[in-house]
């Protein structure tokens, strides 16, 4: 993450002009330009400066978008759409003005195919939404990223979440979607059967594209059978090296854990102070098993066994639904934990991901650096796919501190890339790691931008993100 990459762009005065006017006649109080509505559709997250639209419209069809689509493609007008805004690399930025696109109140649930363990729903609907709509039907969506983000979000930025070890990200869960592309014209990029071979993968190229080819009006997402049994549990261990250990052994002999959640001891400490609870700070792992009473049973025990190879004296689980909230709940605050260490500094919210047998080694050598260098850094990661996150806090206003973290994340990444990682497990490009993901996939960008072109001729679409047009 770089603020120098973080830049203006440039800006179509006149264009911008005419469609402010054009807007403002057609959707009415729909269509805001005030100073705190553009603030609340800019970038607000983490230490990225804002760069604010120049309006807000709030879509409510997908006439609406396309009539906003063909508006800002005749005057070639940056479109930034908008979900919750719980997006962490600067992807709602608008860095050559332009319109946020709000599809907050594009909400509805289309369909529910329970039969097909499928459901078809508008951008807006967002996760805890959906999951709550779909609990009389004994299904769940299970891509869980802690934040309550838009599903239209998500599968923009191909997010994923503490449940990805046994149920994938969203680019595994998304079956189609429809979208409204440069030309104002709505296109479907699949149907709902579970495979297909008929021609290109649409739905890949836009989940994960950050509304930079298109903007997504529907998604056709795959649902999962609540599980009979559900545990949950806790485990610390000596050392950082030892937890990582003990979940590369429990990936890699195949226990089924729905859940495998890393927190260091500087985490736990946060979170036991913020959430009020009494765990042992060390190095510790959450986990949860989905299935049958036996199988949830064995899978317990056969993980209890493992970590006390690794050293964990105690291994407590629960299948009491009110104890285990409670753990997950800590776990999602971990952000809002960390903060509260020092209110006063800034946050910078970074993630990594490796192959699963280099995590301990990334993990280790990670915290290695952050105490040589006495930073305040707290590190939680989705521990079962090699994902982990550092929250850096730092005194933003001062330049010697800003450099001194923007080296630290330098260093991180430059590791990861070394042991065959990414530079963003789930957090996405955005505009705060452009310049890594040219380090990762430099001779791919070419073709990247080749796309681009293609789908999106002017650059309208979340222009300034990815990498530079």
């Amino acid at each position: 993450m770089a603020r120098k990459d973080v830049i203006q762009g440039p800006r179509n005065e006149e264009g911008i002009a005419a469609v402010l006017d054009a807007l403002a006649s057609l959707f009415g109080s729909r269509f805001q330009t005030g100073q705190s509505f553009r603030e609340q559709h800019s970038h607000t997250t983490t230490y990225l400066s804002s760069q604010l639209p120049d309006g807000v419209v709030f879509v409510e069809s997908t006439e609406d978008v396309q009539a906003v689509v063909r508006l800002c493609a005749k005057h070639r007008v940056p479109i930034v759409a908008f979900g919750t805004g719980t997006s962490l690399e600067g992807q709602v930025n608008a860095p050559s003005g332009g319109i946020s696109v709000d599809f907050s109140r594009m909400n509805a649930i289309l369909s529910v195919n329970p039969e097909d363990l499928d459901c078809t729903v508008e951008p807006g609907v967002t996760r805890e939404q959906l999951n709550t709509y779909l609990r009389d039907t004994g299904l769940f969506f299970p891509i869980d990223p802690g934040a309550n983000a838009s599903l239209g979000g998500m599968a923009a930025t191909r997010a994923s979440g503490t449940n990805a070890v046994r149920y994938g990200t969203m680019k595994d869960n998304v079956l189609a979607l429809t979208v409204v592309t440069a030309n104002g014209e709505e296109i479907r990029t699949a149907h709902r059967a579970r495979k297909s071979s008929a021609g290109y993968d649409l739905t890949r190229l836009f989940v994960g594209s950050e509304g930079t080819l298109g903007l997504i009006t529907s998604i056709t997402l795959r649902l999962q059978g609540i599980p009979e049994k559900i545990s949950g549990g806790v485990c610390a261990f000596p050392s950082l090296e030892d937890a990582c250990n003990a979940v590369i052994m429990t990936i890699q002999l195949g226990i089924p854990v729905a859940r495998i959640e890393l927190l260091d001891e500087m985490q736990m400490r946060a979170c036991n102070a913020y959430s009020n609870l009494s765990y042992p700070e060390q190095p510790t792992l959450f986990l949860e098993f989905h299935g049958t009473e036996e199988s949830v049973a064995l899978q317990s025990q056969q993980f209890a066994a493992i970590a006390a190879d690794f050293g964990c004296k105690a291994f407590h689980y629960t299948t009491n639904a009110e104890e285990r909230a409670q753990l997950w709940k800590a776990r999602h605050n971990a952000y809002w934990a960390s903060r509260a260490l020092q209110p006063a500094l800034a946050a910078l919210s970074t993630d990594v991901c490796v192959p699963i047998s280099r995590l301990a080694e990334c993990v280790a050598e990670t915290q290695a650096d952050i105490r040589a260098e006495g930073l305040l850094a707290p590190i939680v990661g989705h521990a079962g796919d090699g994902n982990f996150h550092v929250l850096l806090l730092f005194d933003d206003k001062d330049a010697a501190d800003v450099e001194r973290a923007e080296a630290f994340i330098g260093r991180l990444n430059a590791r990861a890339l070394a042991m065959d990682g990414t530079c963003t497990g789930e957090h996405g490009i955005g505009q705060g790691k452009m310049s890594y993901l040219a380090e990762e996939l430099g001779s791919a960008l070419p073709v990247m931008r080749s796309v681009k072109k293609a789908l999106d001729p002017d650059s309208i679409f979340n222009p300034g993100k990815i990498f530079h047009t």
